[in-house]
């Protein structure tokens, strides 16, 4: 009966064809042995690697394969700064390097951790999510060193301070450029348009927001999503009451509209808000107050018009967007 359950996915056709589209890409992957599957999985950028896929992947080829050695540990504290990261582990020659990080939001992502750009795709390592770190020498026998290589940066990613052995720094696992996906674009802000005769486009807030949107898209390397850094919204009203929460709830409704492969993820006090309704506790997101957004998906757009919107919702001008039939939908994208 296992062994039957194990091949279920094979008796329709959907089923086998995603099998039999598993099976090459994993056959074509598994051909570049010498190179770091983190690089490999980058420059792909195939939406047909889903997490799971991923899973399987580094099970498979780095694991049963090549025989990594691996260090894994649930976060226990949050990481915001990965670029000096990347730069220390630049430095570790003797050995190959992969990281898992399993994000709360897009799932399973991967990364060569010597290589900024792709490290970058993690965002923000979160306190309590898992990390799995992959240390071995690409097809080569692998020992005690891959193991420490492991271990230590693991530490690293935990916020230690660690001095790599002499034997992680000499050896042939350089940093190789990596080519930017094709299918990669920078999420540039849209032009605003001009408003029609009869029609009036909502004001903007004067009050600038905590951050300036520059909409950059970051990669998140191991996936078909990608996600932006959060951004802040500084609450201008005395209290960000059900009129605010109405004005955000319409706000996102028509970017998402506009833009329905892409999701918009709401923080407060760095726990993710799964309903904008919850904000609405009177007297606890108050004047002066931060809710940050995020997107998430491909070819991200328009991050800095909705930060625009979002920040007028959150003032006293929030009436601008509660205008029209109840279930309709603004075009403000």
């Amino acid at each position: 009966m296992a062994s039957s359950a194990n091949l279920e996915i094979l008796s329709t056709r959907s089923g086998f064809n995603s099998a039999v589209r598993h099976i090459k890409r994993t056959t074509e992957i598994a051909s570049s042995a010498k190179a770091n599957l983190g690089d490999t999985i980058f420059e792909l950028d195939d939406e047909d690697l889903t997490s799971g896929r991923i899973g399987l992947l580094l099970r498979m080829l780095l694991v049963d394969k090549l025989g990594y050695k691996t260090a894994s540990a649930n976060l226990s504290s949050t990481v915001n700064n990965l670029s000096s990261l990347s730069k220390e582990f630049g430095k570790w020659n003797g050995v190959d390097l992969v990281a898992a990080y399993y994000h709360p939001e897009l799932g399973l992502l991967v990364a060569n951790p010597k290589v900024e750009e792709e490290l970058a795709g993690f965002g923000q390592l979160r306190k309590r999510e898992l990390m799995v770190v992959y240390a071995g020498l690409q097809g080569k026998e692998t020992n005690e060193s891959c193991q420490k290589a492991a271990e230590l940066a693991l530490s690293m990613f935990e916020g230690s301070k660690v001095t790599a052995p002499t034997a992680l720094t000499r050896g042939s696992f350089t940093v190789k450029k990596v080519s930017k996906p094709k299918k990669a674009q920078e999420a540039k802000p849209a032009k605003a348009k001009t408003a029609s005769k009869g029609k009036s486009a909502p004001k903007r807030s004067a009050a600038a927001p905590a951050k300036k949107a520059a909409a950059v898209q970051v990669k998140a390397s191991g996936g078909p999503s990608r996600m932006t850094p959060r951004y802040a919204v500084i609450v201008q009203n005395e209290l960000f009451h059900n009129g605010n929460v109405e004005a955000w709830k319409r706000i996102v409704a028509s970017y998402k509209a506009k833009h329905p492969t892409l999701e918009v993820y709401i923080y407060y006090e760095m726990e993710r808000i799964l309903d904008i309704n919850s904000l609405f506790k009177w007297g606890k997101v108050k004047h002066g107050s931060a809710i940050e957004f995020a997107v998430a998906g491909n070819e991200i757009q328009d991050v800095a018009k909705l930060q625009r919107y979002l920040a007028q919702g959150a003032s006293h001008q929030f009436e601008a967007f509660l205008r029209g039939p109840v279930n309709s939908v603004l075009k403000l994208f």
